[in-house]
């Protein structure tokens, strides 16, 4: 692995985080959608921007490549369909519990989720872990520890993140294809279940007569999207297991910036014995990355 792909695995993964916690502020300008709404028209808005992306990175030979592969090879076929169906679950799920009540347990899961990563990178593709990464993994799990202490919420959709985002990434490795062609294809997949949604659902009736939210605001979200996950997966792929694992705890920062700065929301005493430990990983990690960056061969 060379500097020149640690530099952009680095800038794209927190680029991702960045924007991936933006779209929790720009959500609430989508009211009346409900979570479900938004799910389907994300889906609805990515696809177009995916191909768009393909298509100005010339990409277009190889999403053509991959899509007969698909149909010759059924192996392939199976992968790429389990593959945006592992996606599309985390993407409905996101958006599902905030309307059930259940976002604490799906946060616990986000929290979990790089410390099974790192695991996996340790003991599944047998990665090193130097001591600064085993230090920052040692504060995460504190801040994790203490949040399942204060709260309890230890559930299916805990699992389901905590343990789902892991396999979907394993695989997509395993399947080994270019990774814009691949989000394509599987935004493409989940497309279907999106375009039902929209027709059972109320939203067409929600929007119409809003010009705003069908001109600017959904193909907007559709935008956001598109270059957030992109760029997740672009990195995941350029990155080591365990350092992209760590680095998904930017992602929680940055989710109580937003909430902070933007949503008005306020951070209690027992968030910060959570968030303290997590942003000292965050920090350790960013030192990691920089002696990685400088280290690494060009």
């Amino acid at each position: 692995m060379n500097q020149q792909d640690v530099r952009r695995g680095i800038a794209l993964s927190v680029g991702a985080c960045a924007m991936f916690a933006l779209l929790s502020a720009y959500a609430t300008l989508l009211a009346p959608l409900t979570g479900l709404d938004i799910f389907a028209w994300r889906i609805v808005w990515t696809v177009p921007g995916a191909l768009l992306l393909v298509a100005l990175r010339k990409r277009l030979p190889i999403l053509r490549q991959l899509l007969c592969r698909m149909m010759t090879e059924p192996k392939l076929g199976a992968a790429m369909s389990a593959s945006a169906a592992l996606l599309g679950l985390q993407l409905w799920l996101f958006l599902w519990a905030p309307l059930h009540g259940r976002m604490l347990e799906v946060s616990l899961g986000y929290f979990l989720m790089p410390l099974v990563m790192v695991l996996v990178a340790r003991f599944h593709y047998h990665e090193r872990l130097d001591a600064l990464q085993w230090l920052a993994v040692a504060c995460a799990a504190v801040g994790v520890a203490h949040e399942l202490w204060v709260t309890g919420a230890f559930s299916w959709p805990t699992l389901i993140v905590a343990l789902g985002y892991p396999p979907y990434l394993v695989l997509r490795r395993r399947i080994n294809q270019d990774s814009l062609a691949m989000f394509t294809v599987e935004m493409a997949l989940i497309l279907p279940v999106a375009a039902v949604l929209i027709v059972s659902g109320g939203s067409l009736h929600a929007i119409a007569g809003r010009p705003l939210m069908w001109c600017v605001l959904l193909p907007g979200l559709g935008a956001l999207s598109t270059l957030a996950l992109a760029s997740y997966l672009k990195a995941s792929r350029l990155l080591p297991v365990a350092l992209f694992g760590i680095l998904g705890y930017v992602e929680p920062v940055l989710l109580v910036l937003v909430s902070i700065t933007l949503l008005r929301e306020t951070l209690s005493a027992a968030q910060l014995a959570t968030y303290v430990p997590i942003w000292i990983a965050v920090a350790l990690t960013a030192l990691h990355s920089v002696r990685l960056v400088r280290f690494a061969p060009n």
